[in-house]
């Protein structure tokens, strides 16, 4: 394959933002530079809020065109939706061949029908929390927006990207579209320090365990937080380090403070060093979600050999193997997670077992280089198809 002139568009991107989305773009870009293409990234600028981002971008977008002459173009999300209408336009008044691609990590549909109580199905469906006034206007203001976007976004792309094939056919089913092409989430293309000592100097069996993510109900903190309190109750203390803020942090201390819970602790926002040094000196990341699209936590877990206990939804089971790489449990169920815990707390062998299988599979399947080539392959075959 030739050279590819590539330009990628996103809203949000490390360090300025915490976002998957971003991360990825970076990752790709860093790959496709070492296989010999050339690659520009179109952001937001600093000082520019991101709801800005749809429209500010086409005018630049426009500009990149005519000046980068790229032969692919990828947007992001719901936020590419306008920048694609500019690529569509551009290429027709200029006849130039441009592949557009469109990376979708979710659809906006399962994840505002996730803006919902949270329960307990392992004690008849109790509630565990509700959402708060933030969750609501993305539910009742945003989301329709987005989705409305992504749609158009996803329908106008020659291509539809997603991280997991579950996200894939989501994708396929709320936006109506058939072209998606699987390409996962990666990790190891950009240097991270750690904030810690290394893994082997700091990982003992002490029973720490870690959440690391954005405080938002559909995260799924308060089903955690009931499993730690079945384990206390059965003599089985273990400690809980929480590493991320959001609109739902007051109700999850809250919670703490009335189940007893006095191990565990907030730490509030961390940079990618500092979580890179979390991860190497807990026991496991637990990710108790309710709705996902491929959490690059999970990832940076696997690669720092850490085993993972998370729920089975979205596209986590393609990347965590239920007792190979970690547990996998089901959704809103404290006492599966308590069991899974248990385990992961009673047996440290088994642990690092599990999280050095972890790794493997990471080096197997899941860095820089691998995206890049189903990327790559992802564009040669619509172009064999449609451009003869």
């Amino acid at each position: 394959m030739s050279a590819e002139r590539v330009l990628l568009i996103a809203n949000t991107l490390p360090p300025q933002d915490v976002s998957g989305v971003g991360e990825q773009v970076l990752q790709l870009a860093a790959a496709l530079r070492q296989l010999g293409h050339e690659v520009e990234i179109l952001g937001r600028p600093r000082a520019s809020p991101k709801v800005l981002f749809p429209w500010s971008v086409v005018p630049a977008t426009w500009r990149v065109l005519g000046r980068f002459r790229p032969t692919v173009v990828q947007v992001h999300e719901s936020d590419g939706a306008l920048a694609v209408l500019a690529v569509r336009l551009f290429r027709r008044l200029r006849r130039r061949r441009i592949t557009l691609l469109a990376l979708q990590q979710v659809s906006y549909v399962r994840e505002r029908q996730a803006v919902r109580p949270l329960v307990d199905r392992s004690a008849g469906d109790r509630p565990l929390g509700y959402p708060g006034a933030v969750e609501r206007r993305f539910r009742w203001l945003k989301a329709p927006i987005q989705i409305l976007f992504g749609r158009w976004t996803a329908r106008s792309a020659d291509v539809v990207l997603a991280p997991s094939e579950v996200t894939a056919e989501e994708l396929r089913q709320d936006y109506g579209v058939e072209r998606v092409s699987v390409v996962p989430n990666v990790t190891g293309g950009l240097p991270v320090a750690s904030e810690e000592p290394s893994g082997s100097d700091r990982r003992d069996d002490a029973g720490e365990l870690l959440f690391v993510g954005r405080l938002r109900l559909r995260k799924g903190v308060e089903v955690l937080l009931e499993a730690l309190a079945r384990l206390r109750d059965e003599g089985l203390e273990g400690r809980l380090l929480v590493a991320g803020d959001g609109e739902h942090r007051g109700a999850l201390e809250a919670c703490r403070e009335r189940l007893g819970l006095e191990g565990v602790e907030f730490l509030g926002r961390r940079s990618a060093a500092q979580v890179r040094g979390l991860l190497e000196r807990a026991q496991a990341l637990v990710v108790p979600s309710i709705y996902e699209g491929m959490p690059l936590v999970i990832l940076e877990a696997m690669e720092a050999s850490l085993p993972v206990v998370a729920s089975r939804v979205s596209g986590i089971p393609e990347v965590v193997v239920d007792g190979e790489t970690g547990w996998v449990v089901p959704a809103e169920d404290s006492a599966a997670l308590a069991t899974a815990l248990r385990e992961v707390l009673a047996d440290f062998a088994e642990g690092v077992r599990r999280g050095t299988a972890g790794r493997r599979r990471l080096e197997a399947l899941y860095r820089p280089h691998h995206a890049a080539q189903i990327w790559l392959a992802a564009v040669a075959r619509w172009r064999r198809r449609h451009e003869g």
